[in-house]
This record gives structure tokens, sequence and C-alpha cells, in this order.
């Protein structure tokens, strides 16, 4: 079954860009929303699974779930603090490529086809998990984003998302994770 997805940003352009993106075969696109007025009464009456939402409308994610199964995700072209960005579920960059921005989204998509249960899990996303890889290569955080096609901003959420899913907080310890799990092989460490 397709999940909908509701878009709540002011700006035209970016909706239009971002709907033409996400026109995918496994998404539903529901009549985007240009503020965030009522917004409440809105989720419950078009009961989307996925809210895509510009965090400077509205960034009380508990609010906005409030009950409801529903995946919030940031949309973000300007600075946000991360303390901010925290509470979402995840982060469209509308710098990042598109398929990075469908792929987030179809991932997003996947987590909310399974249980409560299910979604508590600490298992990582591919984006997180090529993130890892590539940490465990030792590559910076600019050289991850260009190699990834992201901006640097994604990549520093992947590692936050990675960092309280594992637990690790060192580079080292994050490649032993990698090396454990076999994600990479002990020649492709620095």
């Amino acid at each position: 079954m397709k999940k909908k997805v509701l878009i709540v940003e002011p700006s035209e352009v970016i909706v239009e860009g971002l709907v033409a993106t996400l026109n995918h075969g496994e998404l539903k696109m529901l009549k985007p929303e240009y503020t965030a007025d009522d917004l409440g009464n809105r989720l419950d009456v078009l009961k989307p699974d996925i809210l895509i939402i510009n965090p400077t409308l509205n960034d009380n994610v508990t609010e906005l779930r409030n009950g409801r199964s529903i995946a919030v995700l940031a949309l973000v072209y300007q600075y946000v603090k991360q303390v901010r960005l925290k509470r979402f579920d995840g982060i469209i960059d509308i710098r990042d490529s598109q398929q990075s921005i469908l792929q987030t989204v179809l991932e997003i998509s996947t987590k909310t086809q399974t249980s409560d249960a299910a979604m508590s899990s600490h298992e990582l996303t591919r984006r997180e998990t090529a993130v890892l890889v590539e940490v465990a290569r030792g590559l910076s955080n600019k050289e991850i984003a260009a190699r990834l096609n992201v901006s640097v901003f994604t990549v520093t959420t992947h590692r936050k998302n990675i960092v309280r899913k594992t637990g690790i907080k060192s580079v080292a310890g994050l490649t032993v994770y990698a090396l454990l799990n076999n994600l990479i092989d002990e020649d492709t460490v620095i």
C-alpha cells in the first residue's frame, strides 16, 4: 500500500521541486500545506504516514505525533539549531541530491511499515551504514559528504544517529563496530 506524504512548507517553488522528486510508485503525495495553522486537525483528517515539515513552522514533534502513527521529517534549507532537529525522525536537506532525498523518504516509509516494537530497535539504516563505513575508513565529514553526494549537515545528522543507536562515540569504537559487524574488512582500515 502506498504511503501518504504530506508536505508543509511556505515556498511553492520548494514544494513543487520536492513533489517532483518524490514522484515514486510507493508514495502518494497529498495536497501540500503552506502554513502550519491548525495542522493538528488537518493531520487527523488527512492521516498521512509521513509528514515533511519546515522546522521553522513547527518543531514540536511530540505535538505533531500526539498519538498518531506518523514519521516526521524536517525540511531544511536554512540554519536550524541541532537541538531542534534531534526531535525529528529524519532530515531532508534540499541541497542533497534528488536520489538521496528520495532514498531518505523511502527508508522512513519502510520504517513506518514495521511495528512500533521494531521501530524502537537500534538497527542502522542503509545510509547510516554507508556513513559508518566511510567513518571507519578514516574519512572526514566533508569527504564523506562528497563521496555520498549529500551535504555535510546530513552526514553530521547520520553520525549523531549512529552514536545514539550504537552508544559508541569514538571513531576507533565505530571502526571496531564496523569490523565486528562485517561492514568493512581489516584491509580497508587506515
